[in-house]
């Protein structure tokens, strides 16, 4: 499940949630149980450049390498990280990730 995603391209597992869970100060056991459901919400709510900095960033990727991925500067990609990292906090992407928030 999930092999083909941008986050598969630099993780080797699926670890997204527990990354999720540490930018979005959550507990893991909130978020919906499913991955595929779970992964297609953050694929909804960042953009294709989001998702794939979110992807590198928590790959231990370099910063040269995702410098010349992204076309950016050393602030660019500071700037860019901050964005990311903002909206993960931000009540209304954090909400959408909650399982009590999933209508079955």
């Amino acid at each position: 499940m999930l092999e083909s995603t941008v986050w598969r391209q630099y993780n080797a597992d699926n670890s997204f949630r527990e990354k999720l869970a540490e930018y979005c100060v959550m507990d893991i056991n909130e978020f919906i149980e499913n991955d595929k459901t779970l992964y297609g919400i953050i694929k909804s709510k960042l953009t294709k450049k989001e998702l794939k900095l979110f992807a590198m960033d928590s790959a231990d990727v370099s910063e040269e390498n995702m410098i010349e991925a992204f076309s950016l500067d050393k602030e660019g990609l500071l700037k860019a990280r901050f964005k990311l990292y903002k909206k993960f906090k931000q009540d209304k992407t954090r909400l959408s990730f909650r399982a009590s928030n999933q209508i079955n």
